[in-house]
């Protein structure tokens, strides 16, 4: 499990380029996955497909990138590698090569997030959980934040606008991957009490981000007062183009009962290596509580099949 190639040391400049602070950056060295905390995670997006893609990269190739973390008392807290820190978590590893970024903790540490993403690029709804953290939990103002980050301050005002007015529900389903983040950000234009619905029936719908933006704009061209309605009658009739491809009808009992058995192998295997890979702290509190229901919901049923395949087994080993 090689760490590749280390990076320069000098990791380059933060702030605006009148006020530039250098930031330097220790050679790799590994360090025990338990060390390495997750506080800034719910300031990125985990998208299953990336993570999947990551752990796969991670068995055929190794760690080629170190992990990007930085000082904060005995613990070390990632800033950079979220997806290479769960993926290996996710495959037992139980060290991995990090890089440890020369920043305190809090505002500093988040402008270094912000400046290792500058080419890369963060999304917008991730930009703006950057700028609301900032704004909201460090209290800096808004030219201040735009002065670190060397944006506009129009820029800061648009990202804070655009999470502000986003419902927290909505953000969950952008973390748990329900809903794609620009079809999150065409939400937001809708007020708040339509937000939800309208999500749902993105994610029934399978609705792509240009879909998405059209039915904003065909909702907001109705009445305020008939828009729960019109939202009611999308969620109960998906047009046929969109409608799920019908799945293979089984052709016999024991055809239908090994594909069930194929499918409940493959994403237990999957829910667990997600589960495994990503604190449910680092989801953010509406997607921790959606998740924690499911998990609730998901148990007795689990433990029922478990005793069914146990009493089917021993039935057969008794004949």
């Amino acid at each position: 499990m090689g760490a590749g190639h280390a990076p320069a040391s000098r990791a380059g400049a933060l702030g605006c380029s009148d006020a530039a602070v250098i930031v330097f950056e220790s050679p790799p060295r590994m360090t025990s996955i338990a060390e390495l905390g997750e506080r800034f995670a719910a300031l990125r997006l985990c998208e299953a497909a990336a993570l999947d893609a990551m752990r796969r990269s991670l068995e055929r190739h190794g760690q080629l990138t170190p992990i990007v973390a930085f000082a904060d008392g005995d613990r070390r807290e990632t800033l950079d590698g979220f997806k290479r820190l769960r993926a290996a978590r996710a495959l037992g590893w139980p060290e991995v090569a990090v890089t440890i970024a020369d920043v305190d903790g809090g505002i500093e540490a988040k402008v270094r997030l912000a400046e290792l993403h500058h080419h890369r690029g963060l999304t917008e709804l991730e930009q703006g959980w950057l700028v609301r953290s900032l704004y909201r939990d460090d209290k800096l103002s808004q030219s201040e934040i735009a002065r670190r980050l060397d944006r506009h301050k129009s820029w800061v005002c648009r990202r804070l606008v655009l999470v502000e007015a986003l419902d927290l529900a909505v953000q969950a389903d952008v973390r748990l991957g329900l809903l794609a983040p620009r079809a999150a950000i065409a939400l937001a234009a809708l007020p708040r009490g339509n937000q939800v619905p309208a999500s749902a029936v993105v994610i029934r719908r399978g609705l792509t981000v240009q879909q998405t933006e059209r039915m904003v704009a065909e909702l907001l061209e109705q009445p305020e007062g008939a828009r729960a309605t019109w939202i009611a009658e999308r969620l109960e009739s998906a047009p046929a183009a969109l409608a799920p491809r019908p799945t293979r009808i089984p052709r016999s009992d024991a055809d239908g009962v090994v594909t069930d058995i194929a499918t409940l192998l493959r994403v237990a295997a999957r829910l667990q290596a997600r589960l495994l890979g990503t604190p449910l702290g680092a989801l953010g509190t509406p997607a921790t509580e959606i998740v924690l229901d499911g998990l609730g919901a998901l148990a007795p049923v689990l433990t029922a099949l478990a005793r069914t395949v146990a009493t089917v087994l021993g039935q057969e080993h008794a004949a």
